[in-house]
């Protein structure tokens, strides 16, 4: 599902991964830290996508939100089971969104 975000600007994390083959609990994980970021203040949505590469967009009101939820401990806990076993090579990326544009409103700005 497309994430349906307020007018910009607001920021990304966009983390982009590949994965070892080991999926002991992983399915579990990523579905927890979903639901747990989604009650975060200052969370807007996500979008994720795989095959092969991984990559997942969250949508945050600010830098301040997002420093909170990276300080979150069951966050932290699963960043490192992630580090341990389920990620080959991972890349996270914090961008501010100038700009959005929808299927409704595809006018360039």
């Amino acid at each position: 599902m497309i994430a349906r975000t307020p007018e910009p600007p607001y920021w990304a994390v966009i983390f982009t991964s590949l994965r070892t083959d080991d999926d002991d609990g992983y399915a579990a994980m990523a579905e927890a830290m979903a639901a747990l970021a989604a009650q975060q203040p200052g969370f807007l949505g996500v979008e994720s996508a795989r095959e092969g590469l991984g990559v997942t967009v969250s949508y945050w009101a600010d830098l301040e939100s997002i420093r909170a939820w990276k300080a979150v401990l069951k966050h932290q806990a699963a960043q490192r089971a992630g580090r341990e076993r389920w990620y080959a090579d991972y890349t996270t990326r914090i961008a501010r969104v100038e700009r959005d544009y929808t299927k409704a409103s595809s006018e360039l700005v």
